[in-house]
């Protein structure tokens, strides 16, 4: 049971769907790289409609049913790069952010390893973004299952 429309207060939401558009459009982070954030922050909040939105986006873009499969245990597959890695271990402690000590510097320089400035900051704004809208949507009740992916 949905309790309040997202469509009907779709104008509300402009500024988070125009960041993400901004965070694509500037190509900081690949796209694919950008989908397996959105999903694996949505594994961890729990949101059923932003994870079959991206699912359906990121097999769209190309993305394997493999890897998207094997996502939750990411660490234990050579399927994912260093770079995608560094950065699915940095989205789960910024997403589950348990203290301000969460993202180690460790952690930090893992990511700029593969990531300039630019890109981590497209990272932390990603990050944000879905968090926001996995709450959004859990709060609302917004049904999983129905969406239908744009043409790639």
């Amino acid at each position: 049971m949905t309790r309040i429309s997202i469509q009907r207060h779709y104008a509300a939401m402009q500024p988070l769907v125009k960041l993400g558009e901004e965070i694509r459009a500037r190509g900081h982070l690949d796209a694919k790289l950008a989908d397996l954030v959105l999903m694996r922050c949505s594994q961890i909040n729990g949101c059923a409609f932003c994870l079959d939105m991206h699912s359906k986006d990121a097999r769209a873009a190309g993305e394997t049913e493999q890897r998207l499969h094997l996502l939750p245990a990411w660490r234990e597959t050579k399927l994912y790069s260093e770079s995608e890695q560094a950065a699915l271990a940095f989205a789960e402690e910024l997403t589950e952010l348990p203290s301000h000590e969460s993202v180690s510097d460790a952690l930090y320089e893992r990511l700029h390893q593969h990531f300039d400035d630019a890109a981590v900051i497209d990272l932390i704004l990603l990050v944000g973004l879905i968090n926001t809208w996995n709450r959004l949507n859990i709060a609302v009740r917004t049904e999983g299952g129905h969406y239908k992916p744009a043409a790639h």
